[in-house]
């Protein structure tokens, strides 16, 4: 009888502190890019952290940040990954779109060239590898060649889609450089190519990337929202704290094999994804600087225009860092 007893109190027990699959709340999430940036979903899946939190998340591949954008504003996901400077720009367009969490508010990447390329300046007539128009690889890429003197009329842009297909259309001679984020850039280097700058540690804070959606999505979807950012979160605290964890997601999800590969990509992100994942001020200031210098309504523009901290802010409020301080 005590034994009947103890299952019939297991089993309440398992009812109040499970959520139902019938009861998690649905959500669509959208992935940018092949790079460590986007980390904090990545394990959030892995780890089964949206089914803790009483989601049930479909993550989906649509490359850059623009794209992602529409997808969102068109209804047919409620997050994504985006740059800054995408999203600034569609918001001074009448998007309506907030950054949610941060993940780089600095631009993780580097810029790669032909082993007899040896400076920046060398890059005068050349062609450069980026993924799109307008995407955070550009936005590096002006940065860096503008480091040196270079305008945009002295190289020739090449949008090629991927961060992987930079570094293809590098090693076949298609392009003299490229941008490329971690793993690419730790490929491009055991292949023999020069980093001429690595942009993390040399370019300047500048929300590279971020968790955005609609506020109108917010307005209507606050719990959803919110169990998502505790989900980023407690994904890039698993990240940086348990590297075995990570080392497989990088294997998984990045499609890295190679261990020292792995292991330099886990090192450059473990440093750089922001954890508690707030968007930069400083850095959207940057962002904001920057639009302005073609688009004139960006100069009146400010930080809480495109940002909404409110849920990083409500876990740190509960003291959700501390419990998961991250050495």
């Amino acid at each position: 009888m005590k034994k009947a007893m103890g299952f019939v109190i297991v089993g309440v027990l398992m009812a109040l502190f499970s959520v139902p699959a019938s009861a998690q709340q649905k959500a669509r999430i959208n992935w940018t890019a092949v790079t460590g940036a986007q980390s904090g979903m990545f394990m959030a899946q892995q780890e089964g952290l949206f089914k803790k939190n009483g989601l049930d998340v479909e993550l989906i591949h649509i490359p850059s940040s623009s794209r992602g954008i529409q997808a969102i504003l068109a209804g047919e996901i409620g997050f994504s990954f985006m740059d800054g400077n995408n999203e600034v720009q569609a918001d001074l367009k009448g998007a309506n779109i907030a950054l949610i969490a941060g993940a780089t508010n600095r631009q993780v990447f580097s810029l790669m060239a032909r082993p007899d390329i040896k400076r920046i300046s060398d890059l005068r007539g050349k062609k450069i590898g980026i993924t799109r128009i307008g995407s955070s690889t550009h936005t590096s890429a002006l940065f860096a060649l503008g480091s040196a003197g270079l305008k945009p009329a002295d190289y020739q842009i090449l949008p090629l889609m991927e961060v992987p297909n930079i570094f293809t259309a590098l090693a076949a001679g298609q392009i003299d450089a490229g941008v490329v984020s971690p793993p690419t850039n730790s490929r491009a280097r055991k292949a023999g190519f020069n980093e001429l700058m690595n942009l993390a540690k040399e370019g300047p804070e500048y929300v590279s990337v971020g968790v955005g959606t609609s506020r109108s999505y917010i307005k209507a979807n606050e719990d959803i929202v919110r169990r998502v950012v505790r989900s980023y979160a407690e994904g890039v605290q698993i990240f940086k704290s348990n590297k075995t964890a990570a080392l497989k997601m990088i294997q998984n999800q990045l499609k890295v094999k190679e261990a020292d590969i792995q292991e330099d990509t886990y090192n450059q992100f473990r440093e750089y994804l922001e954890f508690p994942p707030y968007v930069s001020r400083k850095g959207m200031e940057a962002v904001i600087a920057d639009v302005a210098e073609t688009n004139p309504a960006a100069k009146t523009a400010k930080p809480d225009d495109f940002i909404d901290m409110r849920f990083v802010g409500e876990l740190e409020k509960e003291g959700f860092f501390r419990k998961f301080a991250v050495k």
